[in-house]
């Protein structure tokens, strides 16, 4: 099981590489939206694999409330470069 997860983590780079070279705030929230949904699912099988469900707890609020606060600050970006 160790290789999935080395393998998830190195899935983690690729959206910090993007984020890194592109300087589109939009393809860098993408980015940072991937990467958050990707930490909480390596959360999530961490806590599987040491048979701790408070560790699980905390993942699926990161990945419900992350994305949703990631998403309201995108809208909120929008209408400020709107107006």
């Amino acid at each position: 099981m160790n290789w999935l997860l080395i393998a998830m983590i190195g899935s983690l780079l690729i959206p910090i590489y993007d984020a890194w070279q592109n300087d589109n705030i939009w393809q860098r929230m993408l980015a940072f939206a991937s990467l958050s949904t990707k930490a909480s699912i390596i959360i999530l099988f961490v806590s599987v694999l040491r048979d701790d469900w408070m560790i699980g707890i905390v993942a699926v609020i990161i990945l419900t409330v992350g994305n949703a606060g990631l998403m309201l600050l995108s809208h909120i970006i929008k209408r400020m470069s709107e107006a």
